[in-house]
């Protein structure tokens, strides 16, 4: 390049950046602009379950010209005739483009990049030489420690100091050498700030950094410095039904990956975070599940503070199990949040005890959308000695009633099915175990179906109590 290029930071956060193409290179440039807060926009024929996951938009077809108004920064990973019709209608409107490995069409040059803590350092060769980018930018990887999060935060300090008292722009370079200086050897002989050994205040943890599969005290995760995921319990639905931890958890979020099953009410308390929708209803998903587990890892070593959000409670029938298990491998810090399972909260809601003296002294619960495992399951239990809940179970009803008949269970026992527990529009069907497959379905609502005789319960029970309706808030739009 014949001229020399003009180095900038671009703050993208709530911003709107166009990614062309769909590959694995499109998908890492889209993880760091996420990173960076941006509202991703994607346009290729195909992308990848990761790439979806990420972007805001994804349009499944070929770069057109106004793809480029509204945004504020291009990213074009596609072959070069792709580029070189992203260029030209950027250039048209105004707009940067960083076309990857393809420095004929592009304006903007994204550096090789490296944090330490609140720094960051990116070193470009304008795109002829990314190898030697890379090269250099390991070496000063190497030179700069991690303890330049303390001489930041000396200089964040002095810089204060300076312009409350005036100190002139030319006096302040040589001052702050000097205390860097003092810093570094205090550090060096064990007694500053990250060697000094000062006792925690009442109450207040002395780790900087939780451990995996331990809840951190409140302020510990705010002080955390390393990245930190919270796997979550929805509850059935109703957003005031959440524990005072998850609602907290919610508000200090980055980034949530959120499921099906998860209210809009519950997603706007997570107001400054970056909202992703990972769920799956009825067998179909939106990425997989490895795909979920890495967005988890990556973020969380990069700092951020992420929240899986689940529907029920985490590690019930949540696959929680397999997200805290992988977490741990992988060494990141993580807690699990408690939330009401609709396995007991769908049937106290709808006025039906899951035990009962005299009547059920233990609770079954299973999944339904398998049901040749479930046939097997019900057959080694004793019928009528347990209140069975089926949740996944609404569009299999005739095969689970035939399971239930087949393992002597009597066609009268009183059934229930709950539909949209704990939402305004909940409903509720009780009626003989025979009758149950005959219930008018609700495609798009999720159902617990409850089988036993604590069911009778339900109308003496209803009498007297009226589940209350909370007004819900209006969808929030997801970023």
């Amino acid at each position: 390049m014949a001229h020399p290029l003009f180095p900038a930071f671009l703050d993208l956060a709530g911003r709107r950046v166009l990614v062309v193409g769909g590959g694995s290179v499109a998908t890492a440039k889209a993880a760091r602009l996420v990173d960076a807060g941006a509202e991703v926009v994607v346009v290729s024929p195909r992308a990848t379950p990761e790439l979806e996951a990420l972007a805001r938009i994804v349009h499944r077809r070929r770069f057109a010209p106004a793809d480029v108004d509204d945004v504020w920064y291009v990213v074009s990973a596609a072959p070069r005739d792709v580029n070189e019709e992203v260029v030209r209608a950027a250039c048209a409107r105004r707009v940067f483009v960083n076309a990857v490995d393809d420095p004929a069409s592009a304006t903007a040059f994204a550096g090789s990049v490296f944090t330490r803590g609140p720094v960051t350092v990116a070193i470009s060769t304008g795109g002829s030489a990314p190898a030697l980018a890379r090269v250099m930018r390991e070496a000063l990887e190497r030179l700069i420690g991690p303890n330049v999060e303390d001489w930041t935060s000396r200089a964040v300090k002095l810089r204060d100091d300076w312009k409350r008292e005036g100190v002139a722009m030319d006096r302040r370079r040589d001052a702050l050498l000097a205390s860097l200086a003092q810093l570094h050897r205090e550090t060096a002989v064990g007694v500053g700030p990250r060697h000094a050994r000062q006792e925690p205040a009442a109450g207040v943890s002395d780790r900087h950094e939780p451990t995996a599969g331990v809840r951190p005290r409140h302020d510990t995760w705010r002080r955390a410095r390393r990245g930190f995921v919270s796997l979550i319990g929805a509850g059935p639905g109703d957003p005031e039904l959440l524990t005072r931890l998850a609602a907290r958890r919610l508000a200090e979020a980055d980034l949530v990956l959120y499921d099906a099953l998860v209210s809009d009410a519950a997603l706007s308390l997570a107001a400054n975070a970056q909202r992703i929708f990972v769920g799956r209803r009825r067998g179909s998903a939106t990425i997989g599940q490895e795909a979920i587990i890495r967005t988890l890892v990556r973020s969380a070593r990069r700092g951020r503070r992420v929240v899986r959000l689940k529907g029920g409670d985490p590690f019930v029938f949540g696959r929680g199990g397999e997200e805290a298990l992988a977490l741990a491998g992988a060494g990141v810090p993580f807690e699990v949040v408690p939330g009401i399972s609709s396995a007991l909260a769908a049937p106290a809601l709808a006025s039906i005890p899951v035990t009962h003296r005299g009547l059920s002294s233990a609770v079954l619960v299973a999944t339904g959308h398998d049901p040749d495992r479930f046939a097997s399951l019900v057959d080694g239990v004793a019928p009528g000695t347990v209140t069975l809940v089926v949740l996944m179970g609404t569009a299999n009803r005739e095969a689970i009633v035939g399971s239930l008949v087949a393992a002597g269970w009597s066609s009268s026992t009183p059934a229930a099915i709950i539909w949209n527990a704990s939402h305004r529009d909940a409903d509720v069907w009780a009626g003989p175990l025979d009758a149950l497959a005959d219930e008018p379905a609700h495609p798009e609502a999720p159902g617990t179906i409850v089988v036993g005789d604590v069911v009778a319960l339900r109308e003496p029970l209803t009498v007297q109590h009226r589940p209350r309706h909370l007004e819900i808030p209006d969808a929030v739009i997801c970023r």
